[in-house]
């Protein structure tokens, strides 16, 4: 039995075992887990582990896609005491290694089909055992047999994950986050974002990313909801399902949410039965915003800010308050408290810019082997988030940019998102991003890569921008590609197009 005042991860799902046992959990590629099995799948695949040799507070990286087996792995990690690490399923040698060697990964849980790539690394984990698809594998483990006593203790204050940042600008760093972290940030999603047990959500975005695991789908766990997993993004099946299997909520970064809006099933599906759309991880581009409001005017939006280091969930915007503030992240969430100040650390004034800090028991107790790092980000009994903010006299957030990515033109700064705002209500602009890059001149030359929606010229796009935007915060040039490069959480890798494009 665990502690009477166990407050765990692996916790979560038990009492609501307890409370549902015959209701289903989960369903994914043809199975149903009802919450019983779900949970007692849990117990053995944690017993396995430990009996693996694994001890209290050993590190378990989780190199595979969305799966049944995968949320499997990471509650099995809760429940045993151990320390999961997700890692993005497209890393390949030195970035993968990297992750692995930096955790200190005693064991890999991966796919079969991802396997091979952990052997082709410097890494050197003692074990790497199949999570599906395999005899032997975790799932297996975890179906059938008895079910054992687990002779571990944990505590609320244990970590249970390295939660590793996005690495937009320099090498991921280990978010290590607790237990008693994520138990909070779980009442603040189900309080800030009205998770219910009858919203039949849909999960289709990387489980290995915050967002998808710890803001929505273990927090329907939490209330017993009936989840459904898709094992990738892929935008037609994810509206033949939100259509065919009546979901009614359902989760995408910006970029997916831009993918669905231009697909030519777009305006052809009934998504009547879907009542809570949600968006986060990076900005979403307005104009995007105002298209889906418009083609289904009966869901309700939620814009869902925040990062790794607060579990990720820091601010929510809510449906009734879309329309008058749709550019806006809304307002802290039950168990964040927020402030924006200027580089001396002084609140600034509502309607100017600063540097969002936040104080909450979700944050993350600091990087994983980076005591510089921690120090530098959490000072002053404030964690210093790096995003550029505004706050205007009601509380409400306007993320304005990552201060890294604010373009120095001609000594003025410019906020990339105001310039691809403008340019996305372009209807030959189906994504854009802005950069700044080198420039004897300018310091910073305003430069924005676009990936074409029908034929466009880059005239035709700066005579556009003109129409909207201050002179000088026109681009000096507009690229064209086929696609823009992402991270694990769809947002947009602004350093590979800086080096990309940088002068040589």
């Amino acid at each position: 039995m665990p502690p009477v005042r166990s407050s765990t991860v692996a916790d979560i799902l038990r009492r609501s075992a307890a409370r549902h046992p015959e209701r289903i959990a989960l369903r994914f590629a043809g199975r149903e887990w009802t919450y019983a099995g779900l949970d007692a799948a849990v117990t053995r695949a944690a017993a396995h582990l430990l009996s693996l040799g694994l001890e209290r507070g050993d590190r378990v990286a989780a190199y595979g896609k969305n799966s049944d087996a995968f949320l499997i792995g990471f509650l099995a990690c809760a429940r045993a005491g151990l320390v999961h690490v997700p890692v993005n399923y497209n890393l390949t040698g030195d970035e993968l290694a990297y992750l692995l060697e930096q955790s200190g990964s005693r064991v890999v849980l991966a796919d079969p089909s991802l396997a091979e790539r952990v052997a082709e690394t410097s890494a050197e984990p003692e074990r790497v055992v199949a999570l599906r698809d395999a005899d032997g594998s975790l799932l297996d483990v975890a179906r059938e047999g008895e079910l054992p006593v687990l002779d571990v203790e944990v505590s609320d204050t244990d970590l249970v994950q390295l939660l590793y940042t996005s690495g937009t600008t320099s090498r991921p760093k280990g978010a290590m986050m607790t237990h008693r972290a994520l138990v909070h940030e779980y009442l603040s999603c189900v309080v800030s974002l009205d998770l219910s047990a009858d919203d039949a959500p849909l999960h289709v975005m990387p489980l290995y990313h915050s967002a998808q695991l710890h803001v929505f789908l273990v927090p329907w766990l939490a209330v017993g909801a009936t989840n459904t997993v898709l094992e990738t993004p892929d935008p037609t099946e994810i509206l033949r399902r939100l259509a065919d299997d009546r979901h009614g909520a359902f989760f995408a970064a910006p970029t997916l949410w831009v993918a669905l809006a231009n697909h030519a099933d777009f305006a052809h599906r009934d998504l009547s039965a879907l009542r809570k759309a949600y968006y986060g991880a990076s900005i979403m581009p307005v104009p995007v915003l105002n298209r889906l409001r418009e083609a289904w005017p009966q869901l309700g939006f939620y814009n869902c800010f925040g990062q790794s280091e607060i579990a990720p969930l820091a601010t929510v915007l809510r449906p009734e308050e879309h329309e008058e503030r749709p550019d806006s992240a809304g307002r802290p969430v039950l168990f964040v408290e927020a402030r924006v100040v200027d580089p001396d650390g002084n609140d600034v004034a509502p309607g100017e810019q600063g540097e969002i800090v936040y104080r909450s028991p979700q944050l993350a107790t600091g990087y994983w082997n980076k005591p510089e790092e921690t120090e530098e980000a959490f000072r002053d009994g404030w964690f210093h988030s790096g995003d550029l903010v505004r706050v205007d006299e009601e509380g409400y957030l306007y993320v304005v940019d990552r201060i890294k990515d604010v373009i120095n033109t001609g000594g003025v700064l410019v906020a990339s998102r105001e310039v691809e705002d403008a340019l996305y209500t372009h209807p030959g602009v189906a994504e854009v991003a802005v950069v700044g890059l080198p420039d004897d001149r300018w310091i910073e030359a305003i430069t924005a890569v676009v990936v074409p929606k029908g034929d466009v010229s880059a005239d035709e796009l700066l005579a556009h921008a003109k129409a909207s935007l201050s002179g000088f915060k026109v681009p000096k040039a507009i690229h064209f590609v086929d696609d823009l490069p992402r991270n694990a959480s769809g947002k947009i890798l602004k350093r590979e197009l800086r080096q990309r494009l940088a002068p040589r």
